[in-house]
């Protein structure tokens, strides 16, 4: 775990990928990795590929779940019964963060009236992959032992 963040460049990084193929779950993890905690693998990038349009049905912002999946490869729980306090209280901050900035957590409403593939949902949604990423790099910078 890297032990000075710099959160412009959490942001910058977040933006780039986003902009050059990843979707907003995997930027998120994908700027996490590169600058908060380079042990995140690609398989946990990939797995998040799924999340991407609210699980590709309007559902949970992808920006949000790919945060969540950062945090707990920080936090979440290694053995079976170990406490997951942590986690349940830093995922709670961030999906407080991100409604209060927001407005929503469902991507469907989120982009409710924008054209999928508009340069207008594009920035729209950047701005909430780099918030996240930064929100997400602000917590476990925080809460880390």
């Amino acid at each position: 775990m890297n032990k000075k963040v710099d959160l412009d460049k959490v942001r910058e990084d977040a933006i780039y990928i986003f902009h050059n193929g990843y979707a907003c779950s995997e930027s998120v993890i994908y700027a996490i990795q590169q600058n908060v905690d380079p042990t995140i693998t690609q398989e946990e990038i990939a797995m998040s590929s799924g999340f991407p349009w609210g699980l590709n049905a309007g559902s949970l912002c992808g920006a949000l779940a790919g945060g969540t999946m950062s945090l707990g490869h920080v936090f979440g729980r290694k053995e079976l019964g170990a406490d997951n306090e942590l986690i349940l209280d830093t995922t709670k901050e961030l999906h407080d963060h991100f409604l209060a900035t927001n407005g929503e957590t469902h991507c469907g409403k989120l982009i409710e009236g924008m054209d999928p593939d508009s340069a207008e949902r594009k920035e729209f949604c950047t701005k909430m992959v780099a918030d996240a990423a930064v929100k997400v790099a602000t917590l476990i910078m925080e809460n880390r032992k």
